[in-house]
């Protein structure tokens, strides 16, 4: 697992993705299962909205309410083809509002 997080706020989007590949291609050999960390507000919407970009691939689901009931922590191990096809499951994901990605 990447944080893709990992003190890379300064570098531009591309230069982040361009990072984020490498990385990825240094520590996993793909095709494999790749688990992917989300939390988000506890919306329905929003997670159906996650659910979404997953539709065509095979992949298991945990979801774990916080205390107070307002966030959900979403664990999704999905079977990648490779790197690019990580990326792009980020960069899907990043679009919806209010997501955190871990």
């Amino acid at each position: 697992m990447v944080n893709i997080i990992d003190n890379q706020t300064n570098l531009n989007p591309d230069e982040f993705y361009a990072s984020l590949k490498e990385k990825l291609e240094a520590t996993h050999n793909f095709p494999e299962d790749y688990l992917f960390k989300f939390i988000i507000t506890n919306e329905e919407a929003k997670h159906t909205e996650i659910y979404r970009v997953f539709d065509d691939i095979k992949f298991t689901l945990n979801t774990k309410e916080s205390k107070n009931g307002k966030y959900t922590s979403i664990s999704i191990n999905a079977f990648v083809l490779d790197a690019d096809q990580v990326i792009k499951i980020y960069k899907e994901v990043g679009k919806i509002q209010g997501v955190m990605m871990l």
